[in-house]
């Protein structure tokens, strides 16, 4: 039922979920919140919002026990945040701030993420900001604004946590993450950088948000297991609490950061982890990775399964930081939403031509994997440009892109891709939809679809389709499809293991054949 449930205080419970018919939106989710009391039946609970059935759905969660927030979001990236607060009256107070912008409580602060350039008090605060204030004075529509962190061109707040007298912040640039703190002190912000952390992943979150300015913080990469520390605003000190195990042999592996160029000029960054030293004659094998929407940024992780399945192979591993991503805050998402999308696609073509330039590879030695969105860029990659690749694995795709806003959760993505039902947008996502877009010529390269009977987020009919549209066309196509598992495509470490092994050996075979035919002939 995606149910969302927050204390109110001990005896009553806000509760969004399917309450029966009419309850849910048309993209799965609650639309109606309703307050439990204590030793009642829930379906005598009292509803005290409602939203549009057009509506994305309502997310709840409590500020502990000091207030609830209401998520109300009528689109992916809008929506209206509510506060309702301890005490006999039960009146949600509306936060006066731009849709979509997100706020977060901090006491009797307010935090506010922006998504769109908001001009207020004669001031205009940029798109990717993160702004500090009251929250009675935001509620009544006189917000005392005080800017924390402001978006460069290239860098971009990835996340943060608030403490109960701070704010630590993920800084995204081009070499990769940093920290950034921010403390109320004295009556006043006062800023400084953390120590740089190079490229590694960074994630922060409150031990305990009300009481305490101590934040978890965890570090990962493409060569380092994840790291957990402890540590606390104001304080350089990190203490290491706990380190996962290393899966593979990193020795010989390197990472490096490096840039290309799209076809609007627009510069592109990505990661390429391979083996130390010269590339041999004819390149190696080469996994491309991509994304590329939802304002999600790909950045180092580390993967025992990528590293015994792949590196240990003498593969080497792509991340490429398309546009649609987070890497670069929300002008760099939003310049590839909607009528925009083909640049995201151009975006991970230009990626791969790079690495062909660069001479780390060749068509038959690279190979191109992404999941959800992520599959929908590679069936796209892989009918627009089919000479550049050698295999493809795309996993909980979407495919057939007329459809997809009619299919379990999809609704809630037009803001994303667009409607589908309007002829000028249908204009647009036809163009690139590969279902639609398909051919029996010229040959594409071998491809393995992955899905689940049971993703309630991507409807497996997206794989299924595309594979009887391929086979028709006498394409080369392999399908697995799990029938557990939601939309990660398997429901436990057995599947898992069988899902991930399936895709790695497929690749092995369609890249890594070819690698030991072009190091013979190098070496005649």
């Amino acid at each position: 039922a995606k149910s969302s449930v927050a204390w109110v205080d001990a005896d009553t419970l806000a509760v969004a979920t399917d309450f029966g018919a009419g309850s849910m939106t048309l993209s799965g989710y609650p639309r109606r919140l309703k307050l439990w009391k204590r030793g009642t039946e829930l379906a005598t609970a009292a509803a005290i919002y409602e939203i549009a059935e057009t509506d994305v759905g309502l997310w709840l969660w409590d500020e502990q026990g000091r207030q609830l927030v209401v998520e109300h979001r009528q689109g992916f990236f809008d929506g209206k945040q509510l506060l309702l607060r301890p005490g006999k009256v039960r009146k949600l107070q509306a936060l006066q701030k731009p849709d979509d912008a997100s706020a977060l409580p901090q006491g009797e602060r307010l935090l506010l993420e922006l998504r769109k350039d908001w001009q207020v008090g004669g001031q205009t605060y940029a798109a990717g900001s993160l702004l500090a204030m009251g929250t009675q004075a935001l509620i009544e529509g006189r917000p005392q604004i005080q800017t924390l962190f402001s978006p460069g061109e290239r860098s971009a707040l990835h996340s943060y946590a608030a403490t109960r007298n701070a704010v630590i912040g993920v800084v995204q640039t081009e070499q990769g993450q940093t920290l950034r703190e921010w403390r109320w002190h004295q009556g006043r912000w006062q800023s400084r950088d953390l120590p740089a952390q190079g490229a590694v992943s960074l994630a922060v979150r409150a031990v305990d948000s009300l009481n305490s300015d101590r934040y978890w913080l965890t570090r990962s990469g493409f060569l380092q297991p994840s790291e957990l520390r402890m540590a606390e605003a104001g304080h350089d000190r990190q203490v290491r609490v706990q380190q996962l195990p290393e899966l593979f042999d990193a020795s010989g592996l390197e990472v490096q950061r490096l840039h290309t160029t799209a076809a609007d000029g627009t510069r592109i960054p990505y990661w390429l982890v391979q083996p130390k030293g010269p590339v041999p004659p004819g390149g190696r094998p080469t996994l491309l990775y991509g994304y590329g929407g939802f304002e999600i940024a790909l950045n180092p992780s580390y993967s025992g399964i990528l590293g015994r399945a792949w590196y240990a192979q003498g593969g080497a591993y792509v991340v490429a930081n398309i546009r649609g991503g987070g890497e670069f805050g929300p002008r760099w998402h939003q310049s590839a939403q909607k009528e925009h999308r083909q640049r995201s696609f151009g975006d991970f073509i230009a990626v791969a031509e790079d690495l062909l330039r660069r001479g780390l590879t060749s068509p038959k030695q690279l190979g191109i994997m992404g999941g959800s969105l992520g599959g929908l860029l590679t069936s796209v990659a892989m009918v627009q440009r089919p000479e550049l690749f050698g295999a493809v694995v795309s996993q909980v795709p979407l495919t057939d892109m007329r459809r997809y806003h009619r299919l379990l959760a999809g609704h809630s993505w037009i803001a994303e891709y667009g409607d589908p039902d309007v002829p000028a947008e249908w204009d647009y996502i036809q163009a690139y939809s590969p279902y639609q877009q398909a051919k029996g010529a010229p040959a594409y390269p071998p491809v393995l679809y992955t899905s689940s009977t049971l993703d309630d987020r991507v409807h497996p009919g997206h794989a299924r389709k595309m594979v009887a549209r391929l086979q028709e066309l006498g394409q080369p196509v392999w399908y697995w499809e799990n029938r557990e598992g939601g939309h990660a495509g398997a429901s436990d470490l057995r599947q898992t293991a069988l899902m991930w092994a399936l895709s790695y050996r497929f690749l092995q075979q369609q890249l890594m054949a070819q690698s030991k035919v072009a190091g013979e002939r190098a070496g005649q």
